[in-house]
């Protein structure tokens, strides 16, 4: 009966304890899938560059806080230790102990000491720890001791009896348990009983730790136990009662002197020097798993954590702490504040509270059940605006003072302590101090607008915001009964997420593109260079500005952090300084994001799933450096198979080898700030690329050349001291190599001679094709000139004939003209009765028609203007007569009968007469016109 009531309580105490609210430091979880090793970790040990070792069940892991990498035992065991000494990493496993060293390529190669040390084992013989004392290791199994001296290379063991289960180093001195014998101490190579209380006799040891003059014992069913001047008593500590009913598997303390706890089934307890609780994490808060394997402490005092399955890393110098609300009982944490010791968080499930700075869990306020939008301390008492009014809050009871639904904000009313305004789904409520006591008085009518933020320009004017709608401007009356009138702003732009917010005395309103400031003079808001550099348009997530009156921040979110701005008390300068804290991480209620100052630099920020508390004290810079670990390399005919290569020197490669791979890390293992890496790589990408959280980059199809490639990284906002940088080159391919070049030029030079010479003979015959051609040329030009000079001639000839041909033309009919003038004058005469007298006359004018000198005067300008035509016809028909010739001249200018009549002297009759006549003689065939033949002639 008495078993039963201990184990009830001990199920009680356990249920307090896991159910109480606490704020844990955040915990990187690793999976199986993550390192890619086995379930369970045995052992943790780190290295001077930082690098985290592991003791797997399916080998050795190796984390550069980048990239896992899994190095199989030689013999396919399970390694059981790790310890890291001096550059080597000692492992042990079954029938089995040795060292890793890393080589040329950045691999880790095992060597097995126990086989050069030739160590003949037990049956089931396996090393489960790895200390260094002096210039000795001492690999511990459950039966017995291996000491290796590192200096003389010589060998040596401390046998038992009994089975050990652990070795300790305390100081200088090393202690075990000889199972149901007691605790030992090995002097001088030789076991050496301290002391065989029953207690650890019966009770498995976890670890031992020095206290003051006294040696503090950790048993793994019974606590604490100090031993000091022969005797053992257990030690007594405030929290003595969680460690009853629980089994510890493995212990540390830190370098702050704390204890670190880690359970079979109870995940991990953090212990003060002092005993106190300062957190429990378990599964169901955290932990990837309840039972921790081995634990350890790194250089940046984060807590490692082999657990049954997986690893875990716990940031405990982290600045932020965060309360996870695993059970789901308080849901998104919509708004906070500190009020006479106690923490309120108002969020979508109700009102929470709990006092302040403690582990007990919280306690839902009746009457709260719903959405509780804001938490304001005005007058001194706590005001909560939810979803069904308004209430007044005070320990864990509320007083409900309004029905108005919908309570954004309350803020006081501007010269008016007794008043209240509060803004509503559906505008303004006034609340009201009557006898000490507030309570509703009347809703503002005129303006129905939701007034999720507003702030007063006077007493009358109230400038409201509304993400949808806009910003309006809102003129009541003095008495706030009524809105006389509201205009929207059409000069500033609206949208989701904008803010408006009064941040000392001034009106700042927030969008995307920036903060906007109220100007009383202008009625205009008009963006502010500083305050706008708390919004970053590419990281943007949210317009919320968030005033702190206690600290004078102001305090904007983006998806990278936080921003804030200060105030200096003294000179009033303004400054703006950025926390890395990603939205990720923070899991943000997107507009409505919260933050509350708790206590001196600590603040709290709610979230989707509980809350975060930093401490801006804390927030420091990480110096580190960063390494490139391994270069990898693969031929562009087969992308798949990579090689790892030497990092010790610059490497030369053939021209198919140009695709590249780089590993490189930062030693640095937190949750919240973690590594990012930016690179380039000289002579083909020349400029840095983006921060990326990845540790590897991969080049593909290079062309020859020399490179180098550097990779910068940062941890938070701090760089790393350093950049890593590894040269290469690339050759030439074949067909550009020295030979292939030296042929080249020997062909370009044969070549060259081969066309100078075809180029030679090309030129001679094209030079003597020109010469011909030229020649040819001229010849044409030439004749052309000459034949331009022979039709200018022409021309001037064919000029010439038809001056003649007008010539003889004018002659011609001047003849027949003065011809007929003469027959006409000679025909009048003769009609005259005394003929006598005029026959002298009649005869002159007989003489000067058929004068010579008139027809020679017509030969010779016919003969000007047709000169072969009278030479050409004789030659024809050489019978013909002077008289015949003349008629066929006049018969070549085409005169007919009756214009040959006078020219003759003759009638048109005797004229017929005449061309019958020359057709006899010239012979003509009778259908031949005279006219034509003698013209075509």
């Amino acid at each position: 009966m008495k078993k039963g009531y201990h184990f009830l309580f001990y199920v009680f105490l356990s249920f307090v304890f896991t159910s109480n609210s606490q704020e844990f430091p955040p915990i990187q979880t690793y999976t199986p899938e993550d390192y890619g090793g086995e379930n369970q970790n045995w052992s943790i040990s780190q290295s001077s560059d930082r690098y985290i070792y592991v003791a797997n069940n399916k080998g050795l892991l190796e984390f550069n806080g980048a990239k896992w990498n899994l190095y199989h035992s030689p013999k396919e065991t399970i390694i059981r230790s790790v310890k890291v000494i001096d550059s080597l990493v000692y492992t042990g496993s079954f029938r089995g102990f040795g060292s890793w060293k890393r080589d040329r390529l950045g691999l880790l190669k095992y060597t097995s000491l126990s086989e050069a040390l030739q160590v003949e084992f037990l049956e089931d013989e396996e090393v489960w720890n790895i200390l260094r004392l002096e210039d000795w290791i001492l690999f511990q199994s459950l039966d017995r001791i291996h000491i290796y001296d590192q200096v003389k290379k010589t060998y040596s063991v401390v046998d038992s009896k009994s089975k050990m289960s652990k070795l300790f180093k305390v100081g200088k001195r090393l202690y075990f348990q000889n199972v149901n014998k007691g605790l030992y101490q090995i002097e001088n190579g030789v076991d050496v009983l301290v002391s065989s209380d029953v207690i650890l006799q019966d009770n498995l040891i976890v670890n031992v730790f020095r206290q003051d003059e006294a040696l503090l014992i950790l048993t793994q069913d019974r606590g604490f136990f100090k031993y000091s001047n022969g005797e053992l008593e257990p030690w007594t500590i405030p929290s003595e009662h969680v460690l009853d009913g629980v089994s510890v598997f493995s212990g540390i303390q830190l370098r702050d002197q704390s204890f670190v706890l880690g359970t079979i089934s109870n995940g991990l307890i953090h212990l003060t020097n002092e005993g106190h609780v300062k957190y429990s994490i378990n599964q169901s808060n955290g932990l990837s798993n309840n039972t921790v394997l081995s634990l350890f402490e790194d250089e940046d005092q984060n807590i490692w954590l082999g657990l049954d399955n997986g690893i875990n890393c716990i940031n405990s110098k982290s600045p932020y702490l965060q309360y996870f609300d695993n059970d789901g009982m308080i849901g998104s944490v919509y708004a906070s504040k500190v009020y006479k010791g106690m923490l309120y968080l108002g969020s979508n499930q109700g009102l929470f509270c709990k006092p302040v700075n403690s582990i007990d869990k919280f306690e839902f306020v009746p009457k709260t059940q719903g959405q509780v939008w804001c938490l304001e301390v005005v007058d001194g008492k706590l005001f909560c605006g939810h979803n069904s009014g308004t209430f007044l809050v005070e320990d864990k009871q509320v007083e409900k003072i309004s029905n108005a639904q919908g309570t954004w904000q309350i803020k006081t009313v501007p010269g008016r302590k007794d008043l209240l305004m509060q803004g509503n789904y559906d505008g303004f409520n006034i609340l009201e101090k009557v006898d000490g006591n507030w309570t509703f008085r009347n809703k503002i009518e005129g303006f129905d607008i939701s007034s999720r933020y507003f702030e007063f320009i006077d007493l009358q004017h109230i400038l409201v915001s509304h993400e949808y709608k806009g910003v309006f401007k809102v003129e009541v009356d003095s008495a706030l009964h009524n809105a006389l009138s509201f205009k929207k702003d059409e000069l500033v732009e609206k949208g989701l997420t904008s803010s408006f917010v009064k941040f000392n005395n001034e009106l700042l309103y927030t969008t995307k593109n920036g903060v906007f400031k109220y100007h009383n003079t202008s009625n205009a808001f008009k963006k502010d260079t500083l305050l706008s550099r708390l919004i970053h348009f590419d990281s943007y997530s949210s317009g919320k500005l968030i005033p702190d009156l206690e600290t004078n921040k102001l305090w904007s979110l983006s998806t990278t952090g936080l921003d804030y701005l200060t105030v200096s008390k003294l000179t009033g300068e303004q400054k703006i300084e950025s926390i890395i804290f990603p939205s990720e991480v923070r899991k943000d209620i997107t507009g409505f994001e919260n933050i509350t100052h708790i206590a001196e630099e600590q603040f709290l920020i709610g979230s989707a799933t509980g809350y975060f508390i930093f401490d801006l004290k804390k927030i420091e810079s990480y110096p580190s450096e960063i390494s490139i670990n391994q270069v990898e390399v693969s031929s562009s005919k087969d992308e798949n198979t990579f090689r790892f290569v030497d990092l010790n020197s610059s490497q030369s490669f053939l021209n198919n080898d140009n695709n590249l791979k780089f590993s490189y890390s930062i030693p640095q293992y937190l949750k919240i700030q973690k590594p990012e890496y930016q690179y380039k790589l000289d002579g083909f990408y020349d400029t840095w690329s983006n921060w990326s959280s990845s540790g590897e980059v991969l080049f593909e199809n290079l062309p020859y050349g020399d490179y180098t490639f550097v990779v910068n990284g940062r941890v938070g906002k701090s760089e790393t001291q350093n950049s890593a940088s590894y040269t290469f080159r690339i050759e030439r391919p074949l067909f550009l190599s020295n030979m292939a070049l030296l042929g080249y030029v020997v062909l370009i030079m044969l070549f060259s001679f081969f066309m100078h010479m075809v180029y030679k003979r090309y030129y001679k015959k094209q030079r003597e094709r020109l010469l011909r051609k030229k020649t040819r040329e001229f010849e044409l030009k030439e004749l052309e000139n000459n034949q331009k000079l022979m039709r200018f001639k022409n021309d001037k000839l064919r000029e010439d004939i038809e001056a003649k041909n007008r010539e003889l033309g004018m002659s011609t009919m001047n003849l027949i003209k003065k011809n007929e003038f003469l027959n006409s004058l000679k025909k009048e005469l003769t009609s005259v009765e005394d003929g006598k007298a005029l026959k002298h006359v009649i005869k002159i004018i007989d003489k000067n028609i058929n004068n010579t000198d008139d027809w020679n005067l017509f030969q010779e300008a016919f003969n000007n203007a047709d000169k072969d035509f009278l030479k050409k016809i004789k030659q024809l028909h050489p019978s013909l007569t002077a008289n015949d010739l003349r008629l066929c001249a006049y018969l070549r200018l085409n005169l007919s009968s009756k214009e040959i009549a006078p020219l003759l002297n003759i009638s048109p009759r005797s004229v017929e007469v005449k061309r019958y006549r020359l057709r006899k003689k010239m012979e003509l065939a009778h259908e031949t016109s005279l006219t034509n033949y003698i013209l075509e002639l």
